[in-house]
């Protein structure tokens, strides 16, 4: 371990003695040890050494006085002066001046090699240095070992914080991954220091450490240990998610019967017999990011699954919650820096329940907010979410001759078809409406009869082309986003 100025003194070997009374760097490690004959050594002392000098150009007593300030200053622990040579005792004026700084004074006797002492003092340094590098074997033996048997991020972490005995904290954007310290503190600049974990994605995080503490190289260590487990539960978060992926996909196809549907959504963590609530967030910018981000904490208990090209999160919960979860999802992406929208369905049990709530989801995001509450599901919209029925296709056959025909003629059939089906079916509103002579509305609807076959005026008709409306409107919402 490295020695102090009390230790060198209890060398027997080394014959050195006290002189003066200043003991205030007395039991201070030497950093090393500087031979000088200078008058003035300031500017070649870096603070910790022990000054060893036979004073052979302090003839005087204001030169010894100077030569005492000059050490003091440049943070010595002390002055070996040796006798024998120039001077047979240590010089009273210099004593006197150390004592008034508080600078402690060894006498060297001829006998005693100035090499003998700087020989012991980096022996000393050695055995430290090497003391400290068995340490951070050891340290690094234990983080490693942490992860290799399955601890995790927290066991690593709280074998971190044991060795350098403080509070540790890990954060993600705002959120807390881990934290030692009572009552779960945000760490701030002041009272912490911050290490960022680099990962190459957005999932980097910041490892906080509470000062004081000593860091003999472990922290780095530490850091590139947490950078490759946060790359790991990456890789292990995208496998998980397109394997949940796959049975949310069936069970949102109905292709599954209800027994086996609820079999394998038990299989992936879903229990269907309560209920559940499926958050939507969809990003057309930042899609790869979004469906590998990671998610906040409040939200890990649920499960996460890659559908489409969203990325859906079923969690156990009657409703009560679920604005607060969304809310909390949407800004956890905004600090990633991923423009996503969040769509919420509503709480339901079973699967079929299930797939109710993600159609539900699945429109209320398309109202293009970063939270979106649900709505009460049309049929429309239902049929339209659903990839079995070519719906929009259906709409476009019976709509599109009469689109074709108003550019071509620069007529208005849509318009005065939408003004009759939103005037239910009343010729005199649509004709007060569009400014129209009502023999002209009859003329226009008879056109839309003969184009698309069917009969405005007929109540099982009236609902196709209503249909085909409301279908042609949801479609063009769902491509704008």
């Amino acid at each position: 371990m490295a020695i102090s100025l009390a230790a060198l003194l209890g060398v027997q070997a080394l014959k050195l003695r006290k002189s003066g009374l200043a003991e205030t760097t007395w039991h201070q490690d030497i950093h090393w040890v500087a031979v000088t004959e200078q008058e003035d050594p300031q500017r070649f002392l870096n603070g910790g050494e022990l000054v060893l000098t036979t004073g052979m150009r302090l003839r005087t007593a204001p030169e010894q006085r100077r030569f005492v300030r000059q050490v003091q200053r440049a943070g010595a622990v002390g002055i070996g002066f040796g006798t024998g040579l120039t001077h047979e005792e240590v010089p009273p004026a210099l004593i006197a001046e150390a004592n008034r700084w508080g600078l402690p004074v060894v006498e060297v006797p001829y006998e005693t090699p100035f090499i003998a002492i700087g020989k012991l003092v980096a022996d000393a340094q050695s055995a430290d240095h090497y003391a400290k590098l068995e340490r951070l074997i050891a340290g690094h033996q234990i983080l490693a070992r942490a992860l290799l048997t399955g601890g995790g991020l927290s066991e690593l972490l709280r074998h971190l914080g044991s060795m350098l005995r403080t509070d540790i904290i890990l954060t993600q954007f705002t959120a807390q991954l881990y934290n030692s310290a009572a009552g779960n503190p945000s760490p701030t600049a002041d009272g912490w220091a911050s290490y960022p974990i680099p990962t190459g994605r957005r999932d980097a995080c910041t490892l906080w450490v509470r000062k004081p503490f000593e860091d003999s190289g472990i922290v780095n260590y530490a850091q590139n240990l947490i950078s490759v487990e946060l790359n790991n539960m990456m890789k292990q978060r995208q496998s998980q998610r397109a394997l949940s992926g796959q049975v949310l996909e069936d069970v949102i196809h109905g292709t599954l019967e209800p027994s086996e549907a609820s079999r394998r959504l038990a299989g992936i963590g879903v229990n269907s017999t309560r209920k559940n609530v499926v958050l939507l967030a969809e990003s057309a910018a930042h899609q790869k990011q979004l469906v590998s981000s990671s998610l906040p904490p409040e939200l890990e208990l649920g499960v996460t699954a890659v559908v489409g090209k969203d990325l859906i999160t079923v969690v156990l919960d009657d409703g009560s919650g679920s604005g607060a979860l969304a809310k909390r999802l949407s800004d956890h992406l905004a600090e990633a820096g991923i423009h996503a929208t969040i769509g919420i369905g509503g709480a339901y049990t079973k699967p079929n329940g299930l797939r109710w709530s993600y159609f539900e989801a699945r429109d209320a995001a398309s109202r293009g907010l970063p939270v979106n509450e649900p709505e009460r599901l049309s049929l429309t919209s239902l049929l339209l979410a659903s990839e079995d029925v070519p719906l929009a296709d259906m709409a476009n056959e019976s709509l599109n001759p009469l689109r074709t025909f108003d550019a071509t003629h620069g007529a208005e059939l849509m318009i005065t078809l939408e003004s009759y089906l939103g005037n239910n079916g009343s010729v005199a509103a649509v004709a007060e409406a569009l400014t129209l002579h009502r023999n002209t509305v009859r003329y226009r609807l008879a056109q839309i009869t003969e184009m698309t076959g069917y009969d405005p005026s007929i109540t099982a008709d009236r609902v196709q082309l209503w249909l085909a409306l409301a279908v042609s409107r949801l479609g063009a919402r769902h491509a704008g986003r």
